[in-house]
């Protein structure tokens, strides 16, 4: 019979008082493994055994006061037994560990509970762990198995409370979609796979993941985490992959998700006029039209290659999509018929060298392969035509291998090193490339009166060529020791990386130029006088305010970074009821250019301090009040190596025609302007000394967090927690070199040369390497005020508050609410408003007139998030779930062109804080709300050999397709409205079923 909660308190107690006695010897280091611990009854001679079902086996002691610990477990299934005198005389078979978590299994009236597990049985108390003061999520491969999930490990972490889609539409090395965590930019998480670190280290955007059904559990980081997590101020992932064990398992699974049963996409009109040349009216992007089906086939293997020894375990998937995509019309590929290849295997072989020493070795692979053909398209009938030329061959994504050494030192230290390699390929070759044609963009705004009505162009589809060989690699090491002194968990380590851009970067096609076409309705007034762009009218064929634009870029090299951390923490059971966590994290950062001479060197202490607390109020762990604050520093990408420390081009000529040849190009062309760059981007590496400011700081940032949990009853559980977010630092490319030039002048300087633009911390006193006409450095300090910046600011304070009903064998449950502000002047290292990707060098910062009225809502600001998940057993053949997601839309911008005589002072076109000659500070429009609600039903038919399940999933049920991102800006040039401004540019998916058919032997 079930016993009332109340009951239960006296029967639990000392099981939970000898828990919260040895939380501190929960030692998680990389937070690939678990621990188990307990209490019991006090005898001389007693020992207890740990034997996990991979033939791991430890025996450990037990003290005086009657408690043991065994850290640093790989996950599995264990038995756990008491030994008097060598002999068994209790046991607890099928304990299961999960991790970042301690699992407490005493030997006396109450029963092994899992202290971090959602699992609770009749009998046992609340899972509430008075063990962790972070915020953490993990999801298992069991609940993985019931709930409708789309298949990637961004669409797992959406799971957690405050973790939502990136408002920029931005994915990962194999396209996943990417998340933001409490208000940060998309590129500042951190990705780890059994204990490597695979972030993407060109931009941060995403990093390698696991096939979905290699992973064995996924831990989310939201907040409070450890000093052993580094570089990352917005979230962690964290994927464990699954093991052999002393049994052999395997099975396959096959999903189908058919075209029919897709609805259709919306299509996209223009919303603010019409172009001068429109193809089709009104007509901008005919999403409707777009067709899609996959296939997913999914096998593994695992178990014993010598029992108790060597285990091995592999899995496979691979996953095809076949369709046909219509572009916009303004698109160099207006239909193209398209296959993508996801290839996907991960390896993993377990070696038990003794009881005392472990090896593990993981090897992973996770790409895309895309190819095509391209047609023309008549977008009034909505037919494809005849056939243009082949796509791109585009092969991203890559391959990982680590290896892993536990040693049990002794039963109270232990020793792991992880050392492993990745590398990331980003290849993109033409299909068939004719380099006779120019690119042409843009063609819906030629004059016309030049083109009968209709707009010419040609069969380039290629834009950008890029070197076959572009890729990332990337290592790194790993080394932690773990101490336990008493009532102290002490562990420390190092964790080394070293990162490569290899080619990276492009040129432009055909003769090394392309050709965008634009139009004014104001010709008699400079465009851009500052760059000394003047105006049309002013010359031959200009009245009609038609003009058209040469762009030359060009940006291929190789550069590198070297980021090296250490850390000590201690986690320290100061009374029966409290809990201190301590740690300190200190990071290095050094970035090299394509010559490989550093030019960013953080060599000085970048202390990194993490305290956090645990107090179970009533001592028997139903009510936990925890807390933690830290620091947070963030390593810069490659990127920056590449534009700012890089010799890149990247210059715009602008051009009066007089008629337009059949090839699409403009022809009785004159120059109205020389090659300009607003950026003074003219291919000249910049000397390492002068590219940052001397007093360059990393980005870092400050976490507050305070919350409860509470149970109810054994059957729910609640609670609420308030998380306070500052940006202190953050690091961004200032281009305004005439500022530097004129204070070096008043300082009595001539400088001799300035680079394109400087790094700088933004919103403070920055100091500036110049060389002057004799060849010498100067310094040349700027303050705020002297720059004319706002004070930087990105803040966030969130609410969260949830319910939940813990598995009982029928049904689980989870509801939560967060209440959100992510607001200030910058989003931090992305604009995820105008899609920018150039990480730690966006458009802000670049020139003051660029930072004007930029204080509000950040891009990843949802005030209101609602989240819903859960799964229900109505017979043992039958399983019903669902997942629902509900937020109130992020920020519509929009951009104009600068003050209230819509000028363009620093040559960056619609790209400033203004709208209509009126101030236009971000969130002063929203999105609508987004809702998601996917559901799914599992039928487990009776077999005579395994296990056999049927699955279908709706996704997007009620076929919302939201606006996620608008197109921002307002006008094409002074005065002139842009057609597209308010369209949508990201959507929310329509629905779409997938059927599963999955077998378990």
């Amino acid at each position: 019979m079930k016993k009332p909660f109340a009951s239960s308190h006296r029967t639990l107690a000392i099981t939970i008082t000898a828990s919260l006695t040895l939380a501190s010897t929960v030692s998680l280091a990389q937070s690939t493994t678990g621990s188990i611990f307990g209490q019991v009854p006090a005898a001389s001679g007693a020992t207890v055994q740990i034997k996990s079902n991979t033939g791991i086996s430890r025996t450990v002691a037990v003290d005086s006061r009657g408690r043991y610990v065994a850290t640093e477990l790989p996950l599995g299934v264990y038995t756990v037994s008491l030994l008097h005198d060598g002999a068994v005389v209790d046991s607890h078979d099928n304990v299961n560990l999960r991790v970042g978590t301690g699992t407490e299994v005493s030997f006396d009236e109450t029963a092994a509970k899992n202290l971090g597990a959602v699992k609770v049985t009749a009998n046992s108390a609340p899972p509430i762990d008075v063990t962790s003061v972070d915020s953490r999520t993990v999801i298992t491969s069991k609940q993985l198995a019931q709930l409708p999930l789309l298949r990637s490990a961004e669409a797992i972490a959406q799971l957690a409370p405050g973790v939502v889609n990136n408002s920029g539409g931005y994915t990962g090395p194999t396209g996943q979609s990417l998340v933001s965590f409490g208000g940060s930019a998309a590129s500042e998480n951190a990705y780890y796979i059994n204990g490597f670190n695979v972030t993407e280290t060109q931009r941060g955007l995403g990093g390698l993941t696991l096939p979905y059904g290699a992973i064995e559990q996924e831990e989310i980081y939201t907040g409070g985490y450890s000093a052993q997590y580094g570089r990352s101020d917005g979230g962690v992932i964290n994927m464990v992959g699954k093991r052999g064990s002393n049994e052999w398992h395997a099975g396959a699974q096959v999903l189908w998700e058919p075209a029919f049963a897709r609805a259709d996409g919306t299509n996209t009109y223009y919303t603010n006029g019409l172009p001068t040349s429109p193809v089709a009216g009104n007509l901008y992007d005919p999403s409707s039209k777009n067709r899609q089906w996959t296939r997913t086939y999914d096998a593994y293997i695992g178990g014993p290659l010598i029992k108790d020894k060597l285990f091995l375990f592999l899995a496979a998937e691979t996953s095809t999509q076949d369709g046909t995509t219509v572009n916009s019309v303004s698109n160099a590929q207006p239909y193209v018929r398209y296959n993508d290849t996801l290839p996907k295997w991960y390896g993993k072989l377990d070696w038990n060298i003794t009881d005392s020493n472990i090896l593990e070795i993981t090897g992973a692979s996770n790409r895309e392969q895309t190819q095509g053909t391209i047609y023309s398209y008549d977008y009034s009938t909505l037919q494809p035509g005849r056939f243009i030329n082949d796509a791109d061959r585009i092969k991203t994504g890559g391959d990982l291998y680590t290896a892993k050494f536990t040693s049990y030192i002794t039963d109270d230290l232990t020793l792991s090193a992880t050392y492993g390699k990745m590398r990331l390929d980003n290849y993109d070759v033409p299909g068939g490339y004719d380099g006779s044609l120019t690119y042409l963009a843009d063609i819906q705004n030629q004059n016309p009166a030049l083109n009968g009505g209709a707009p010419i162009g040609n069969s380039q589809v290629v834009k950008s060529l890029y070197n076959p060989n572009r890729h990332n690699e990337s290592n790194n090491l790993r080394i932690d020791l773990t101490y336990q002194l008493g009532q102290h968990t002490i562990s420390a380590g190092i964790d080394n990386q070293n990162a490569r851009a290899i080619d990276q970067g492009s040129q432009t096609s055909g003769p090394g130029y392309y050709w965008q076409y634009a139009y004014t309705t104001t010709p008699a007034v400079a465009l851009i006088p500052n760059l000394g762009v003047g105006a049309p009218a002013s010359y031959p064929n200009g009245a009609s305010g038609y003009y058209a634009i040469k762009y030359v870029n060009s940006s291929i090299a190789s550069v590198r970074s070297a980021q090296r951390a250490q850390y000590v923490e201690d986690k320290w059971q100061v009374t029966d009821r409290w809990l201190l966590s301590l740690g300190l994290r200190n990071d290095q950062f050094v970035d090299y250019n394509a010559d490989g001479q550093p030019y960013i060197r953080q060599n000085k202490p970048q202390w990194a301090p993490r305290l956090g607390f645990s107090w179970d109020v009533l001592g028997d762990a139903s009510l936990k009040v925890y807390g933690n604050v830290g620091r947070y520093y963030l390593g810069m990408p490659l990127n920056p190596a590449l534009n700012a420390a890089g010799a890149y081009v990247a210059t715009q000529q602008y051009y009066t025609y007089g008629g337009i040849a059949a090839d699409g190009t403009p022809t009785s062309t004159t120059a109205f302007s020389n090659a300009v760059s607003s950026n003074n981007t003219y291919g000249i590496l910049p000397d390492p000394r002068t590219v940052t400011a001397s007093n360059l700081k990393s980005e870092y940032q400050d976490e507050f967090i305070l919350g409860f949990t509470k149970a109810i009853d054994n059957q729910w559980v609640y609670g609420a927690k308030l998380t306070r977010r500052i940006l202190r630092n953050v690091i961004d490319d200032y281009c305004d070199v005439q500022a530097i030039e004129n204070k070096a002048a008043a300082l009595g300087y001539t400088v001799n040369a300035t680079n394109s633009c400087y790094l700088i911390n933004p919103g403070k006193e920055n100091i500036f390497t110049v060389i002057d006409a004799s060849g010498s450095y100067r310094s040349v300090p700027l303050t705020d005020a002297e720059m004319d910046f706002p004070q930087m600011k990105r803040k966030y304070y969130a609410l969260e508050t949830f319910l939940e009903h813990p598995f009982d064998g029928k049904w689980y449950g989870k509801v939560d609410y967060v209440f959100s502000r992510s607001y200030g002047d910058t989003e931090g290292q992305l604009r995820s408003d105008i899609q920018q990707t150039a990480a730690s060098t966006s458009i802000d910062w670049d020139f003051p007139e660029l930072m004007s009225s930029s204080n509000g809502a950040q891009s990843n600001d949802h005030t209101h998030q609602f989240k819903l998940f859960g799964y229900y057993q109505i017979a043992p053949q039958w399983l019903v779930s669902g997942t629902v997601q509900l937020a109130s839309g992020n920020p519509r911008n929009c951009l104009g062109y600068y003050g209230p005589n819509q000028t363009d002072p620093d040559g960056y076109g619609s790209y400033y804080h203004w709208c209509g000659g009126q101030p236009s500070p971000p969130g002063t429009y929203r999105l609508p709300w987004y809702k998601q609600v996917d559901v799914g039903v599992t039928y487990l038919p009776t077999v005579p050999v395994g296990k056999l399940a049927l699955s279908l999933n709706v996704f997007n049920l009620f076929n919302s397709q939201t606006i996620l991102n608008a197109y921002p800006y307002y006008q094409i040039s002074p005065g002139t409205p842009d057609p597209l401004y308010g369209s949508a540019v990201v959507r929310q998916q329509p629905r779409y079923v997938r059927l599963t058919a999955t077998y378990d032997y």
